[in-house]
């Protein structure tokens, strides 16, 4: 009918009522559903790499009865030693945003080095004084050009350091192996305790408490945390930013010297091919024990859980007669999962964050 009001099409809101308070419990009960399940999942992705550490050992102590032997044990923790000791090394570039390029060259540097000046005949001190200067040098290089030079990534002048450590090893070597070294360099690199225990996994023990306790109970751990998380905020608050990122580049670097003593020890020799892309196997470790490129996160368990990790994948396929060229595929595989599992756990801890603000 003219002028009669036609009455507007009504939603299913509107007709629903007001809310009440069952309705506000059910979402808040959803709501922490939610909670709930992020954090379960954040937790799963933080202890994922130990889990896949316990999975791998279970499975191949079934699969070879060799695996699990003690005489195997100890030669697995011999030969993960290195790798587990530059993995600390790195893992503290990497939380600052970084990565070091290098450390397999600057280990090769410091077993010539070491080598040297053994022959010389300087005091076993000395030897190992000079291994652990060469590689916090390279280090001290690292970082100060990266800072002071202002580059954009410290990409460039560790790639530059990795040819040049390995070209200065190559001149000083002759491009030949140096045989000879301290006994207690030797003990340090190769002794066995117990019948099993290498003396090296034991002084990763010592050198990753040490390292935890650097990056948890004191200032400077907190500013790699913080140069990692937002240089930029680290910076206006008074941080010591250019210090501490050269800082972490020596902490590397010395690392590398620590991986060329042992490595000198277990082979009584320095030689300049020793280190040979190790540094992927110490970026690898880092990322599967689960830091992040992203920097701000990481920490020195889950680096030597990872640099176990791939220890036991080769140790495993050794015994088990795979092919040699399978395993970088593996290994790669393992690394692709890993960097995966740190994209998935970014995108819960935003979707936690959301979920606590809306709350």
């Amino acid at each position: 009918m003219p002028g009669e009001k036609v009455p507007l099409a009504s939603n299913d809101s509107t007709d629903a009522g007001p809310v009440t308070s069952d309705d506000q419990g059910r979402g808040a009960a959803r709501g922490q559903g939610r909670t709930w399940l992020l954090e379960i999942g954040l937790v799963f992705l933080r202890i994922g790499p130990a889990i896949g550490l316990l999975i791998l050992v279970v499975v191949l102590s079934q699969l070879t009865p060799a695996f699990g032997t003690p005489r195997n044990i100890g030669n697995l923790l011999s030969q993960s030693a290195v790798i587990c000791v530059l993995a600390i090394g790195q893992l503290m570039v990497i939380v600052t945003r970084g990565i070091d390029l290098s450390v397999g060259s600057t280990l090769a540097l410091g077993t010539v080095t070491g080598a040297l000046a053994a022959v010389a005949g300087l005091p076993w001190p000395a030897v190992i004084a000079v291994m652990l200067l060469s590689g916090a040098l390279v280090g001290a290089v690292n970082g100060t050009v990266f800072v002071f030079g202002r580059l954009p990534h410290p990409f460039i002048i560790t790639l530059a350091t990795l040819s040049i450590a390995r070209g200065v090893a190559l001149w000083l070597s002759d491009g030949r192996p140096i045989q000879g070294m301290p006994d207690p360099i030797r003990l340090l690199g190769g002794e066995i305790l117990f019948g099993w225990l290498p003396v090296s996994a034991l002084l990763v023990v010592a050198i990753a408490v040490a390292a935890t306790l650097l990056l948890s109970r004191m200032v400077w751990g907190r500013w790699v945390y913080a140069v990692g998380g937002n240089p930029e905020a680290a910076r206006r608050i008074g941080m010591p930013v250019g210090g501490t990122l050269v800082s972490v580049y020596v902490f590397s670097g010395l690392m590398a010297g620590i991986g060329a003593l042992l490595t000198a020890g277990r082979t009584n020799a320095g030689a300049p091919t020793f280190g040979s892309l190790a540094e992927l196997d110490a970026i690898a470790a880092v990322i599967i024990g689960g830091a992040s490129f992203l920097g701000g996160r990481g920490h020195v368990g889950n680096a030597i859980v990872g640099a176990l990790m791939i220890g036991v994948i080769r140790n495993g396929m050794n015994l088990l007669n795979v092919d040699s060229f399978f395993q970088p595929m593996v290994i790669g595989v393992v690394i692709v999962l890993a960097v995966e599992a740190d994209v998935i756990r970014n995108r819960l801890e935003e979707r936690f964050r959301l979920v606590q603000v809306l709350r």
